[in-house]
């Protein structure tokens, strides 16, 4: 038996052939085009022809979709001025085509840093765009399981998603570790302490949250099926962002503070939730963390 294709240690072309339909994605400016960043040269800085991000139509499961990969292996996946731009003409392309979903390959630590104000405009605009398409009936699905997680600005364009799937070794949060205790110490959050990591920004923590609604295990197959259920599930359906949604996540996040506030280790949270054998939580396979999560998360 073949060992499964991890999506944590796949390249997010790797991603792209693998998760789509066979030779079915179709790149809108590929690295032969030579779409570079007018930023990164100028601070000597390494530059790459796609600027890390594939964008491009493909099949899944015989459906066209639009989709996006960003390469963590590049910055970190972090996004400047064209590599936003890449996602924001995706997303406007989708509206115009009237695609039926589009799926984003999501892994990065937020904004460029060498790009500065143009990389925070540009996740502004990624923003907007993907709710314009939302608005324009088309649902957005984001996969998060690379090693860079999904943070900063682009944690919240995946928050903006109508579905977001990650895996046990996906990452979701606003900011992250090394920046939390930079800004705040040690004190308040150790960035050494990769199991505190992964307890707080981790897939489970964020499927018990609320945060996302499907987590999967660390196999490219496993996301291939999740997207597909994804973009069956909201062919059709209201996927445009209302107020009435907006209050519910209010009351929700409302709930969570209240609940949850005053305790400072998600193991304290999911015991609080009354889940058996909280401590227990990272040790569970998929299966059995779902089965154990069923009853007590958020939204549940």
């Amino acid at each position: 038996m073949s060992r499964p294709a991890s999506y944590q240690e796949a390249t997010a072309r790797e991603r792209l052939q693998q998760l789509f339909d066979p030779d079915s994605f179709e790149e809108f400016l590929p690295p032969s085009e030579r779409v570079i960043s007018p930023h990164l040269g100028q601070l000597n800085a390494p530059v790459a022809f796609d600027d890390g991000v594939a964008v491009g139509r493909a099949k899944l499961g015989g459906v066209t979709v639009y989709a996006a990969a960003q390469e963590g292996g590049f910055m970190g996946g972090a996004v400047g001025e064209v590599h936003g731009a890449k996602l924001v003409g995706l997303l406007r392309r989708a509206v115009r085509d009237q695609a039926t979903a589009v799926v984003l390959l999501v892994e990065s630590g937020g904004v460029r840093l060498h790009e500065a104000n143009a990389g925070l405009i540009a996740v502004s605009e990624v923003m907007r765009a993907l709710l314009d398409a939302r608005a324009a009936g088309i649902p957005a699905i984001v996969l998060v399981g690379g090693s860079n997680g999904a943070f900063g600005g682009m944690g919240i364009v995946s928050r903006c998603a109508n579905v977001v799937v990650m895996s046990e070794e996906g990452r979701l949060a606003m900011s992250g570790p090394e920046v939390i205790e930079t800004a705040s110490g040690v004190e308040e959050f150790d960035s050494r302490d990769r199991a505190l990591v992964w307890r707080t920004s981790g897939g489970k923590h964020r499927y018990l949250m609320g945060d996302c609604q499907r987590i999967v295990v660390d196999d490219i197959a496993a996301f291939r099926a999740a997207a597909r259920d994804a973009v069956a599930a909201l062919t059709g359906k209201q996927v445009e962002l209302t107020l009435e949604a907006l209050e519910t996540e209010q009351q929700m996040l409302d709930e969570r503070i209240a609940r949850f506030g005053a305790l400072h280790d998600p193991v304290d949270i999911w015991s609080a939730m009354q889940i058996a054998d909280a401590a227990n939580i990272p040790m569970l396979d998929v299966d059995s963390f779902i089965a154990a999560a069923a009853k007590h998360r958020m939204g549940a």
